[in-house]
């Protein structure tokens, strides 16, 4: 077929944007089919009285899209079928924030379109879920909140559950229940820029534990709480982050005794908790009365969704909580509260945490055989490495030279809380990233580390 002409759609789209959207179109309505040829793109661009280029651009938008094929001196031809109302907004693809621990993406076409009913659910519910509802979320969000959390052991009371807009606003609601300006707040002196940025924000101070591979050390953190008189202790105790370390049960318990003896609240961040397959009981197991405990969506789902299922030491504790959120957010996301309720009743949600658990894990051996021979601390189904820079090889530099690649990397600086930051770096693996890609940055990163084999 060379005589198609597309119609264009006139909903404000570039053009280029619209010829693409009509090819996907014409596909899913049978008027083009794989291996049809569409017309050579001077030819067309003088049929639609528009300019070569903006052609050209198209039919790059539309094989970036899987839909044609262009081949040097035969011509553009269709390759396949176009999955319903998936064209992409570049604008949107674009959108990546490589400074943050991302999960890898799904690509499994089966799963996405598991996703994408999800979304169909939502669009079928649209109008009541525009109006205002509940701070901690309604009792069918709950129901699955608790279905989610009992994959981690936990089985709460719904009075004790709160459906949070993500892990940081609720840590903002817990410190200004728990602390006032000028309190002090224990964390692992190694830990998650996120506390460090909030209790700043809060004017609290931050006083960090020593740790040794197995986490926060129980004799360190008796002696700061005789110190320091904490209003809390944050702990991140699965695939900690930065350093990628998971507190086994024993240090679990050690750590859970002293809290209920000093009757020492905790805060914790399980953001990873639901990834490995078998990850150690939240420290909320064994220290209820004291622990709130976030089950952040944004690493075992996505981040996007601005979601996390909350567990406060008692149906009290959840009331006070639910007023605080009122005040900093209102109440949670409606859209993506509904869809992730969808999604944990279905079994979607669990299958996005497989996936998540499985590319992981193959990203990390990915690192492990690109950066043999350097020194790093990696586990299995974390998102990322904590690497130590050889000697010689300075943090700042080793970023410069990386500028530009699709890899994050974040320095020591970032995560240390007392004490003078060393040559380590966050080297994340996650996100968008392929794992061509990422084998092609982190041999990069390599020769980076090392001067004498940097070639720019």
């Amino acid at each position: 077929m060379t005589d198609w002409l597309p119609t264009l759609s006139n909903n404000g789209k570039p053009r280029y944007l619209a010829i693409a959207d009509a090819i996907a179109t014409d596909i899913r309505a049978g008027s083009l089919a794989p291996g049809d040829r569409l017309p050579p793109q001077r030819r067309l661009a003088a049929s639609l009285g528009i300019d070569f280029t903006t052609v050209s651009r198209a039919y790059s938008e539309a094989q970036a899209r899987g839909l044609v094929d262009s081949q040097v001196g035969r011509g553009t031809f269709i390759t396949g079928t176009a999955p319903a109302d998936q064209s992409a907004d570049p604008l949107r693809e674009g959108e990546e924030d490589l400074s943050m621990n991302m999960p890898p993406e799904p690509t499994d076409p089966a799963l996405l379109e598991k996703m994408r009913e999800g979304m169909g659910y939502v669009s079928a519910n649209l109008i009541p879920l525009l109006r205002y509802q509940s701070a901690v979320g309604s009792e069918k969000d709950k129901i699955a909140a608790s279905t989610w959390l009992s994959l981690r052991g936990m089985v709460p009371r719904l009075e004790r559950i709160a459906v949070t807009p993500g892990a940081h606003p609720t840590m903002l609601a817990i410190l200004s229940i728990l602390t006032n300006p000028g309190d002090t707040v224990l964390c692992e002196n190694i830990t998650y820029p996120g506390i460090r940025n909030l209790a700043a924000r809060m004017r609290v101070r931050l006083e960090g534990i020593a740790m040794d591979a197995d986490g926060i050390l129980p004799d360190a953190l008796e002696a700061a709480i005789r110190a320091h008189g904490p209003r809390a202790l944050y702990l991140n105790p699965t695939l900690q982050n930065p350093t990628t370390l998971t507190m086994p049960t024993a240090r679990r318990l050690e750590v859970s005794a002293i809290l209920n003896r000093h009757g020492l609240p905790l805060i914790e961040d399980d953001a990873y908790g639901f990834i490995p397959a078998k990850a150690p009981a939240p420290l909320a197991v064994s220290a209820p009365d004291l622990t709130w405990h976030i089950g952040g969506l944004a690493k075992c789902i996505g981040a996007g969704l601005r979601l996390a299922y909350t567990v406060a030491p008692s149906g009290k504790d959840a009331y006070a909580l639910a007023q605080a959120l009122r005040a900093i957010s209102v109440m949670p996301s409606p859209l993506p509260m509904a869809l992730t309720t969808r999604w944990v009743e279905d079994g979607t949600a669990d299958r996005i945490r497989r996936f998540i658990r499985q590319e992981s894990a193959a990203r990390q051996k990915v690192a492990a055989e690109v950066l043999d021979g350097f020194e790093f601390t990696a586990a299995e189904n974390a998102f990322n490495i904590w690497l130590r820079l050889p000697k010689g090889s300075g943090r700042a530099d080793v970023i410069a030279r990386m500028a530009g690649r699709h890899i994050g990397i974040m320095p020591s600086d970032a995560f240390t809380v007392g004490g003078t930051p060393d040559e380590h770096v966050r080297v994340c693996l996650g996100g968008s990233i392929t794992r061509d890609a990422l084998q092609s940055g982190l041999l990069f990163l390599s020769h980076a580390m090392v001067p004498d084999t940097y070639m720019g």
